[in-house]
């Protein structure tokens, strides 16, 4: 499927109250396994993929370079629409987060989120015309490919559980011409369907982080359009690999293996070719 048939599949999955989940992969072999599993697009995940590197998730933790050369990997490594964790556009200016949006699209993805957060414990989010401005550059910048732009929202990851202010931020960006909303670490329904009914653009929410779990469609009920899991897959490999090696440290015993996937599967996962 070429970049352009992706980016229209992936437009059209943004259908308010019928979500789709968008899987977050962390690596090639991360991506086919979830390609094979049914999901209909992918995103990345730059914790997970922070973890991979043995590195913490932050936006100094990982360069521009780095988290695009990731990208391009999963990309490759599937025939799905991939949508990019781009954190906060890898600077400050709206020239930086435009500059992201192209090398994005250059690496093959259809589709990311720049955040409003700084990564400045004293100031952690941006002011809002300066996220906004950030944000209408990234937008302008994505008119020129095909690429779904996601504005988010940070509020609540960085201590300010505000809905009033982050569903004014999300409306800001969303006059800018931002495609799809998101405000991560918001979990309480009532809030997301206050959200969902306040803003004129399709709206995604993260599960598998912290706080309820709420079903799917429970999700639909209230208006959601896309759920993504951020690097809770990821995690959940990594606690399979800690359960693993205490059992074997601590017991003396194997019995992970059971759980273990198949040699001969992963290998016709990963045969040469194989998308």
């Amino acid at each position: 499927m070429d970049q352009l048939k992706k980016f229209q599949s992936f437009q059209d999955l943004h259908v308010p109250g019928h979500p789709f989940v968008v899987a977050n992969a962390w690596d090639a072999g991360s991506a086919r396994i979830l390609a094979h599993a049914g999901f209909s697009a992918l995103a990345t995940t730059s914790a997970g993929y922070a973890f991979s590197k043995g590195r913490q998730d932050s936006s100094a933790a990982l360069s521009r370079e780095e988290i695009l050369a990731n990208a391009g990997e999963i990309v490759a490594a599937t025939d799905l629409p991939v949508s990019g964790d781009l954190e906060d556009g890898f600077g400050a200016t709206p020239d930086a987060c435009a500059a992201t949006i192209h090398a994005a699209c250059k690496v093959g993805l259809v589709g990311g989120s720049i955040e409003d957060a700084t990564g400045n414990t004293d100031a952690p989010l941006y002011a809002i015309d300066q996220a906004v401005d950030r944000v209408a550059a990234a937008v302008e910048a994505a008119r020129d490919h095909s690429f779904l732009l996601t504005a988010r929202a940070e509020n609540f990851l960085c201590g300010n559980s505000d809905l009033k202010d982050t569903i004014s931020r999300l409306q800001r960006f969303s006059e800018v011409g931002a495609d799809v909303l998101f405000a991560p670490g918001l979990t309480d329904l009532n809030d997301i369907r206050t959200l969902c009914a306040e803003v004129d653009r399709p709206v995604n929410v993260v599960m598998g982080l912290s706080g309820p779990a709420h079903h799917v469609a429970d999700l639909a009920e209230v208006g959601v359009a896309r759920v993504s899991v951020g690097g809770s897959f990821a995690r959940a490999a990594l606690g399979a690999l800690m359960r693993a090696a205490d059992e074997v440290l601590q017991q003396g015993t194997f019995s992970y293996a059971c759980d273990a996937v198949a040699d001969a599967d992963v290998r016709l996962l990963m045969r040469p070719g194989q998308r």
